[in-house]
């Protein structure tokens, strides 16, 4: 399934205004697929935004670790409540993994796409397939076009 930018916005701008997110102090984005996404939330609830990288799928969603593995360093968010987003959850690893590794006082998850439960918020909780995101490689050009399942 495709999505254009005005659904995912038009859905998230719905979520975010129906959540009570006025503690959040700040949102990370879970690179690479999460960076999008958290940049429109960031922008939206008008906080700062960080990036962390981390390895676990390919991009034809294909395990390349046990688990997620964190890449880099992580911010100091100690004492801030932070809003952690990623583009889609199914087993909730990736998002346990960064909130351990970051260690706020306290997080809230969001994903663009997950079953009900897969985050704290899921801005597409109704959708069965996968998703085409409108900034992923098909629309950018690349010759070998995926999807995030």
């Amino acid at each position: 399934m495709a999505l254009s930018f005005e659904m995912i916005a038009s859905r998230l701008r719905t979520l975010l205004e129906r959540s009570d997110l006025a503690h959040v102090d700040a949102v990370v984005a879970v690179a690479r697929g999460g960076v999008v996404a958290g940049a429109l939330v960031a922008y939206h609830l008008r906080l700062p935004l960080w990036v962390v990288r981390l390895r676990y799928r390919d991009d034809a969603n294909v395990p390349l670790e046990a688990g997620p593995r964190l890449l880099g360093d992580v911010p100091d968010v100690r004492g801030l409540h932070v809003l952690i987003v990623d583009d889609v959850s199914v087993s909730g690893a990736t998002l346990r993994t960064i909130r351990a590794a970051l260690d706020p006082s306290a997080s809230t998850t969001l994903v663009l796409k997950g079953r009900p439960g897969a985050a704290d918020l899921v801005v597409f909780d109704d959708l069965p397939s996968c998703v085409r995101w409108p900034w992923g490689p098909e629309q950018m050009g690349a010759r070998d076009a995926t999807s995030s399942g």
